[in-house]
């Protein structure tokens, strides 16, 4: 058994992960495929000491720094297949290759389903946004909106107005009840009940929506919670639990990050339904922790 963890997935859960690990002097080998969720985004946010700064470039300096400890492994790949074989657990990496190790971080994140309308995909992590906390102060005081496409889009709308002025576009779809309403009443939203059918303007910039009675409302940004499904088989094919999330299933953690399965820890978006750099990058810490924490207290012997 070459490694004691592996770790698949380097964005920000996973490199976190790993430096717990490998800061404790343990054998760990990190597996990334290189396709990480925000690899749409020119900047990442609200991440204390990061902010403003390329999400590539905030893992490129978490590769360097991991990079000069000895016991770590660095390694492109895609994970395609995960099975435990007594104690062990064996990864088949892309191309056929294996290896063993006796624990497993799984910080493989989550992919994004976004709504079928023509122009928001090819905007999307620029003007067409999922989290105000991200992105919101750099559109704010333009005109902005909340696409509905799940339950909790008024509650996303009513925060909206603290960074500029907001329409929510019902998309006939989610109509909001009467305290809702009178709460989006209160914070100055505009409710639109024609749905959006195009974006429009210079991409990936927003000028305009185009509606289905073809009027046409001015935007700088859009805002729209995406569903989200896992970004890859492997917590499946252990046998992990999942759990309902508001945009998607999500990894089942307990408050070690430890999954259903035994020795199988998970972090970052795939574990959890609040998504944002700094807590994948938490979360990717707890997970480090508490998995050393378990090959210290396993059974002597």
């Amino acid at each position: 058994m070459s490694y004691e963890v592996i770790v698949i997935g380097g964005n920000f859960a996973g490199l976190s992960a790993a430096m717990q690990l490998t800061r404790a002097r343990r054998r760990v080998l990190l597996l990334d495929a290189g396709a990480p969720r925000n690899r749409f985004s020119l900047a990442s946010h609200g991440f204390l000491g990061q902010d403003g700064q390329p999400p590539e470039a905030i893992m490129a300096e978490g590769k360097r720094q991991l990079s000069l400890y000895p016991n770590i492994t660095l390694r492109d790949g895609k994970v395609t297949r995960t099975q435990k074989e007594g104690e062990e657990f064996v990864v088949t990496i892309e191309g056929g290759s294996e290896e063993r190790a006796r624990r497993l971080i799984l910080a493989t994140g989550v992919s994004d389903t976004l709504p079928d309308i023509p122009g928001l995909r090819d905007r999307w992590g620029r003007s067409v946004l999922h989290c105000p906390y991200c992105h919101g102060y750099e559109v704010s005081g333009g005109d902005l909106g909340v696409l509905a496409n799940h339950p909790h889009s008024a509650h996303s709308a009513m925060m909206i107005p603290d960074w500029g002025a907001t329409t929510f576009f019902t998309q006939r779809l989610f109509e909001p009840d009467e305290e809702q309403l009178r709460r989006l009443t209160a914070r100055g939203v505009r409710i639109e009940r024609s749905p959006v059918v195009e974006l429009l303007g210079d991409s990936p910039k927003l000028q305009a929506v185009r509606l289905g009675d073809d009027r046409i409302v001015p935007l700088d940004a859009i805002f729209v919670a995406p569903k989200t499904a896992m970004a890859s088989p492997i917590a499946e094919q252990l046998g992990c639990a999942f759990d309902d999330g508001a945009f998607g299933p999500v990894i089942r953690t307990g408050e070690n990050k430890e999954t259903s399965v035994k020795g199988v820890f998970a972090a970052g978006d795939a574990a959890s339904s609040m998504h944002s750099g700094t807590l994948a990058s938490a979360s990717g810490v707890l997970a480090g922790v508490h998995c050393h924490q378990s090959l210290v207290m396993q059974p002597a012997g």
